[in-house]
């Protein structure tokens, strides 16, 4: 996984990786990037803008989480809850995205 796109179960047969052959290329590219250097092979190497914006993805799950606490404790309608649980999964799993 690359990208952070759900990879489709083909049903049989081994599971894939990828979502796409893009992403499969540019998880190719990344290997031999950091081949014979200090970075482990294993190494995700972000630039300063992904690193940022997957910094600003983790802070908007915790200002959600937060909410959800706060109308927890201040008794909010169930309704209310289920939206804000709503939102605080999609920021989830926007947030697994790397790129």
């Amino acid at each position: 996984m690359w990208c952070g796109r759900e990879v489709p179960d083909a049903g049989s047969g081994r599971r894939r990786r990828y979502c796409r052959q893009s992403c499969r290329q540019r998880a190719y590219e990344q290997r031999t990037a950091v081949k014979g250097s200090a970075f482990p092979d294993d190494a995700v190497v972000l630039t300063a803008e992904e690193a940022s914006a997957l910094v600003d993805r983790a802070f908007e799950v915790r200002c959600a989480a937060e909410d959800v606490a706060t109308a927890l404790s201040e008794g909010a309608p169930h309704a209310d809850l289920e939206a804000l649980c709503r939102d605080l999964v999609q920021l989830a799993r926007d947030a697994e995205r790397l790129r």
